[in-house]
């Protein structure tokens, strides 16, 4: 069945916004050249948008989601595999996600890094919870019934801080050749099984003193 043009429009119009945000950020962008790169006329805009700034997040939302769709968050481990194999494939899906240059949803978050406008705080706030939860329930399974929420919050920050920490350098290394940030990452493998282990072994050092202190308060 044949998609309705004006769906077909849309669309055009959201990957051309994701090029000219992608380049020139939310402010030097115009409406202009992003109906010139889809071919569509300002009028397109108006009607599936409505502003430049609706326009801005919804073509973050449409890019955060085609990236997941390349990527899947599970990264491809079974529902019913051991917690640490699922962690394993949650970290290598971010990490593929970030360092995948189709991947447009990091690099408009770039220039908002660079630029800000705060347009994009709710709506990143929305789409994003959806890999703190996961991580986050993970790290129950993994931390165990004794873990507080605060152990909890913190290693699922900290394994998060990981990658996106590292990888979004990594961008912005590739983009601006500054040789003062760290070395490229040229085996995302290794670095992905590096993540895993530093963060298991971590988890398993704060699993011992959540157990010694289940321990102490039993026999007190």
């Amino acid at each position: 069945m044949a998609r309705p043009r004006s769906e077909i429009t849309k669309e055009k119009l959201l990957e051309a916004a994701a090029e000219v945000f992608v380049s020139k950020g939310f402010r030097d962008a115009t409406i202009a050249q992003i109906c010139k790169q889809a071919r569509a006329n300002v009028a397109a805009v108006n009607y599936h948008f409505g502003s430049k700034e609706v326009l801005y997040q919804e073509t973050w939302r449409y890019s955060f989601n085609k990236s997941l769709q390349a990527h899947p968050m599970d990264g491809g481990v079974n529902a019913d595999a051991p917690a640490a194999e699922r962690l394993r494939g949650t970290i290598q899906a971010l990490v593929e996600r970030i360092a995948d240059e189709e991947s447009r949803d990091f690099f408009i978050l770039q220039m908002e890094f660079v630029n800000p406008t705060g347009l994009l705080d709710e709506v990143m706030r929305t789409e994003r919870i959806q890999l703190r939860s996961k991580i986050f329930s993970l790290m129950k399974e993994l931390l165990g019934p004794g873990a507080s929420e605060k152990q909890i919050i913190f290693c699922t920050m900290s394994v998060i801080s990981m990658c996106l920490h590292t990888m979004m350098i990594q961008r912005v290394r590739k983009k601006t050749n500054d040789l003062s940030l760290p070395p490229e990452i040229l085996n995302l493998e290794a670095f992905v099984e590096h993540v895993v282990k530093f963060s298991l072994a971590g988890i398993a050092a704060i699993k011992t003193e959540i157990n010694a202190d289940t321990s102490a308060r039993k026999e007190a």
